[in-house]
């Protein structure tokens, strides 16, 4: 009686060739993302006559200065400042914070004010200038 051998197919897949492409795309990434550089950023301009109501303002230089109500801030303390100057303004549901950030301000700094203004849950806007 003769039985014939039956072959099978191999259905497996080998990730060898695959796990190699994606370190090599990973290395590259990495190496390419050390050469990005973001710069300071102008405020944006606008030629919108809408001015919004203002309680609470946060004035940052470029030098990284911080003024909430023209009066000097930490850095660290920053939120707590927002916190008393917004329970002095009536609280949360009539502030507003406007950030009035010079031109050639870190973008860090204005995102620094806006989580504050998040974590208070507060609403926060960012002062343009007007086209000319």
């Amino acid at each position: 009686m003769g039985l014939k051998k039956r072959s099978k197919v191999n259905a497996e897949f080998s990730m060898s060739s695959l796990t190699d492409i994606i370190f090599l795309l990973l290395i590259f990434f990495m190496l390419t993302a050390n050469f990005v550089r973001i710069q300071p950023f102008e405020l944006p301009k606008s030629d919108s006559k809408t001015v919004a109501a203002t309680s609470i303002v946060v004035s940052i230089d470029k030098k990284g200065k911080f003024t909430v109500n023209n009066k000097e801030v930490n850095r660290r303390n920053l939120e707590q400042e927002l916190r008393m100057t917004m329970g002095k303004a009536g609280g949360r549901e009539n502030a507003t914070v406007t950030i009035v950030a010079e031109v050639g301000t870190p973008f860090d700094n204005v995102v620094l004010v806006m989580e504050a203004a998040n974590r208070l849950k507060v609403n926060a806007i960012i002062a343009t200038q007007a086209k000319t």
